[in-house]
C-alpha cells in the first residue's frame, strides 16, 4: 500500500510519466517490482531486480540514490534488465532505495522515455518520497513492536483482585497507548495514521468510547502522556508541542471530563473508554 500511493506522489510532485517499484523480499537480495504507474505494458511487472545489477541493483547495493541518462548505453550499470526497460521506452531512470533501521527496504524508480539529465528538483522530489515512506514503514514497525511488547490488557476479576504481575502488565500497555499515540501525528498517510489509532484502541478496556464524552485526538494525547506518567514538559517532547500547548490541551479535557486533577482526569478518561 505504502509503494502504491508513493508511486502517485512521486509523479505527481516530479511530474514523471513514469513510476515503478517494489519491496525487496524478506530473506532475498533482490527487490520485487510489485507497482506499476504510468506504464504502458507489463514488462517490468514482477521482476527480480538483484542487489548490484541494474539500476535498482545499485541503489540496494550502495544504499543510496542512483541516475542514469540513458539506461541502455550507460556505463555506470550493468545491463540484465535492458529487455524489460526498453520494452517500455525508459531512457532517462534515478532509483532511490527506501531504508529503515539501516536496511533497504524497497526501491522506488522515476522515468522518462527521453534521453535527457534529471535534474536536482527531480532528484530531490524523488529521494523526498522515498523518506516519506521510509517514515511510514519505520511508524508501521514501531507499532508493532509496542503492541507486542504490552500483550492484551489484563482484566481485573469480579472482585477487582488481579493475577500478580498485572499491574506491571497494564503499565506497560498504558505506555504503549501513550507511544503509539504520540506517533501518530507523525503520520502523514491519513489511511496509515487511522490504522495506527485504531491499533490504539486495542489496547483501550473498551474499543469504543462512552458517548457522553468526546475528547479531541490532541486532548487524548495528552492524557495519555499523563497515564504514563510524563510531566507537562516531558509529553510536550513527545508530542512535538509547547508546554502551554500541553496545558492548554489539559484543561479542556479536564474540562470536559468534569474533573480537577490530572489523576482525576486520568481515572475519568479511563471509564469512559479512552485510555486503557
Amino acid at each position: 500500500m505504502e509503494i502504491r500511493g508513493a508511486l502517485a506522489r512521486l509523479r505527481r510532485a516530479t511530474g514523471l510519466p513514469v513510476a515503478f517499484g517494489g519491496l525487496v523480499e524478506p530473506g532475498r537480495r533482490h527487490v520485487r517490482i510489485s507497482e506499476l504507474s504510468g506504464t504502458f505494458t507489463p514488462a517490468l511487472s514482477s521482476l527480480a531486480v538483484t542487489s548490484g545489477n541494474g539500476l535498482g541493483g545499485k541503489a540496494v547495493a550502495l544504499a543510496r540514490p542512483c541516475a542514469v541518462t540513458d539506461y541502455s548505453v550507460s556505463r555506470q550499470i550493468s545491463h540484465e534488465y535492458d529487455v524489460p526497460v526498453a520494452a517500455e521506452g525508459l531512457r532517462a531512470v534515478v532509483a532511490v532505495p527506501v531504508v529503515v533501521r539501516r536496511r533497504v527496504r524497497a526501491v522506488l524508480y522515476g522515468a522518462l522515455r527521453t534521453a535527457v539529465p534529471l535534474g536536482d528538483r527531480t532528484l530531490g522530489e524523488t529521494v523526498q518520497v522515498a523518506r516519506d515512506v521510509e517514515q511510514a514503514l519505520l511508524v508501521r514497525e514501531e507499532a508493532a513492536e509496542l503492541l507486542a511488547a504490552a500483550g492484551p490488557a489484563p482484566e481485573p476479576g469480579a472482585d477487582g483482585w488481579q493475577e500478580p504481575g498485572a499491574g506491571d502488565q497494564r503499565e506497560r500497555v498504558r505506555e504503549a497507548h501513550a507511544a503509539l499515540r504520540a506517533l501518530a501525528p507523525r503520520i502523514a498517510d491519513p489511511a496509515l495514521r487511522a490504522e495506527l489509532l485504531e491499533a490504539c484502541a486495542l489496547l483501550t478496556a473498551r474499543q469504543t468510547p462512552s458517548g457522553a464524552v468526546r475528547l479531541a485526538p490532541r486532548e487524548v494525547d495528552v492524557l495519555a502522556c499523563v497515564a504514563a506518567g510524563a510531566t507537562n514538559a516531558a509529553a510536550a517532547v513527545r508530542l512535538g508541542l509547547t508546554a502551554e500547548t500541553v496545558k492548554a490541551y489539559l484543561r479542556s479535557a479536564m474540562r470536559k471530563l468534569g474533573t480537577r486533577t490530572r489523576g482525576e482526569a486520568v481515572v475519568a478518561a479511563r471509564r469512559a473508554g479512552w485510555l486503557p
